[in-house]
């Protein structure tokens, strides 16, 4: 049985000893945290940082969580909703007037958090992401494939530039420094959006799932992935139904027949991203609000935990308890036309039964139950087929028996 350090709660049991089992089932390295009224009952590691499993994963290793960084963003958009700087009612032209070019003078920014905007494809080169000014002056001149927020098509990538320049317009700020200054500063949360050279030795790069290498790019037909769970809320959000079926590529195309109907725009391909695009330093080093966040499983726990504590974690407030509500309203429910599956969607989270979270390519994965005011927030380096993972609600399921032993 594979070694696992850290502490946890007895009732919690149940998480270690699943988390032991996937490292014996082959996967190199990976942590859990399981935080409760914001304070943790889970918060144990084991593994390696590398593939040759010659490194043992360390408590302040790091680990690039693709998609989770998606909740970090949303949340510093919440923050300027919550002190009245940001309106999600307004159109994004208020606060980038350039973004109104190309007939998009009509999405608001509620459409950008929940993925109905209209934009859901990255076709520049994959160096342009690395360039923040040339990232978002593509997407100011882009035409949207809908009319924004008639449909919903999962913006993979280009959400977190959406996002984070309108944060960058109102605050003066890039998206990484508001985030560090206003959220992850106030709270000691170990977690960056850019991360600086400093960090370099505590970073796990990815592992391509068994039989892959660093060209492995999931594709949007693994969002079948989701489909196994049945309609299981935790199944939904497990590894990523949403971003294991991207698998970060930049789109799908799923969508795009219907796209090419439904505003006149000719159907355009999206540029892939590759596992050697994500374990690269340029994407280390980069702000890519939607898939560049480097962090441990304690970090993602103790950040969302605002969502499921009314806004204070530890006696910080970071948000009031109407913000964090906001982020359960819903934006969006039916069929999403990249992913090609149900989701709904709310102030930039995916919201599945009563709870609300999201996961990233390869097996990342925060889960916020704010009746429960539990958070739990997985992390690997190791990938897999999107089709064969289903660490993340089975990690859910096992935090939910601790609080049944809570409530005896």
């Amino acid at each position: 049985m594979a070694d696992i350090h850290g502490s946890y709660d007895e009732l919690f049991t149940a998480v270690p000893t699943l988390l032991s089992a996937l490292l014996d089932e082959g996967d190199v390295g990976g942590a859990v945290a399981v935080f409760v009224d914001g304070e943790p009952v889970v918060d144990v590691w084991g593994g390696f940082v590398d593939a040759g499993r010659s490194v043992p994963w360390e408590r302040d290793t790091l680990v690039g969580v693709y998609s989770v960084t998606k909740t970090m963003t949303a949340l510093c958009a919440l923050v300027l909703v919550d002190r009245g700087e940001l309106d999600p009612e307004a159109p994004v032209s208020r606060y980038w007037p350039e973004f109104a070019e190309a007939g998009k003078e009509r999405v608001l920014v509620r459409h950008l958090l929940a993925h109905t905007a209209g934009l859901p494809d990255w076709e520049g080169p994959v160096a342009e992401l690395y360039d923040w000014a040339a990232a978002t002056a593509r997407l100011a001149g882009q035409a949207p494939r809908w009319e924004p927020g008639t449909a919903a098509g999962y913006h993979s990538v280009t959400q977190g530039f959406l996002v984070g320049e309108v944060v960058r317009r109102i605050t003066g700020r890039g998206l990484g420094e508001f985030f560090a200054a206003e959220v992850a500063g106030p709270l000691g949360a170990d977690f960056h959006i850019g991360l600086g050279a400093e960090h370099d030795g505590r970073v796990a790069l990815t592992v391509p799932p068994p039989g892959k290498d660093e060209n492995y790019a999931a594709g949007a037909a693994s969002s079948e992935a989701a489909d196994a769970a049945n309609g299981d809320a935790a199944g939904a959000a497990s590894g990523d139904a949403a971003d294991a079926a991207s698998g970060e590529s930049t789109g799908a195309a799923s969508g795009e027949a219907a796209d090419e109907k439904d505003t006149g725009a000719p159907a355009r391909a999206a540029t892939t991203l590759r596992l050697r695009d994500g374990n690269s330093l340029a994407w280390r080093r980069a702000q890519i609000p939607a898939a560049s966040g480097y962090g441990n499983a304690r970090s993602v726990a103790l950040v969302q935990s605002l969502l499921a504590c009314g806004g204070t974690v530890g006696g910080v407030r970071v948000l009031s308890p109407e913000g964090c509500a906001r982020a359960r309203e819903v934006q969006f429910e039916g069929e999403d036309r990249v992913l090609g599956m149900p989701a709904r969607y709310g102030l930039g989270y995916g919201l599945f039964g009563n709870a609300l979270g999201w996961g990233g390519w390869g097996g990342a994965l925060v889960w916020v139950d704010p009746e429960e005011r539990m958070t739990l927030a997985y992390v690997t380096n190791q990938m897999r087929e999107p089709a064969a993972d289903n660490r993340g609600v089975e990690l859910v399921m096992a935090a939910q028996d601790g609080l049944k032993g809570l409530h005896a």
